[in-house]
């Protein structure tokens, strides 16, 4: 069983998200075909070549936004890397520009096998509110933005029980 292991405020420059949007009208259960696209055609590659930013973790991103009054119709599922504000954008890739600001994280401890660390929004939103994180930062169109973070090596390192840890994050508004 999946738990969440720590919780805490990061604090993040002004970013350029590059990668490709997906709907539900792309999910199979999930979004694992599409990561195994990512990978298969070496886009990760890519984005690589462009330079990480060095004032964050240059982690692997599932980034989601949604309007939470209207998810099915709203919902995005972006798979990309976090870049500096002013990296061009190759061919064949979209990107979402962010604001300086803070995020919520949460590190989810469990087995990626069974799937036990995804589906953790909800709990996850409760560890913010908890922890004094429950204003989301939305944009003009009433997206709240967030996001798992596949840290190396939490994330592609098992410890002696076969477990990886999430990263599960949130913008935060800063009222």
């Amino acid at each position: 069983m999946a738990e969440i292991i720590k919780v805490y405020k990061e604090h993040l420059p002004s970013l350029r998200f590059i990668g490709k949007c997906y709907t539900n009208a792309d999910r199979s259960g999930g979004f694992g075909h599409k990561w195994m696209e990512w990978f298969r055609n070496g886009w990760f590659g890519e984005l690589e070549k462009l330079g990480g930013d060095p004032n964050i973790e240059n982690s692997y991103l599932g980034f989601m936004r949604c309007n939470s009054n209207d998810i099915e119709n709203t919902f995005e599922y972006w798979i990309g890397m976090f870049l500096p504000p002013d990296t061009s954008v190759p061919d064949g890739y979209d990107f979402i520009d962010l604001n300086e600001g803070s995020i919520g994280v949460c590190w989810i401890k469990g087995k990626e096998d069974d799937g036990s660390i995804y589906g953790m929004h909800d709990e996850c939103i409760a560890k913010f509110q908890e922890h004094g994180m429950g204003n989301f930062q939305d944009d003009n169109e009433k997206r709240i933005y967030f996001f798992e973070r596949y840290n190396c090596p939490r994330f592609s390192e098992k410890d002696e029980q076969g477990n990886v840890i999430l990263d599960y994050c949130i913008y935060l508004s800063e009222l």
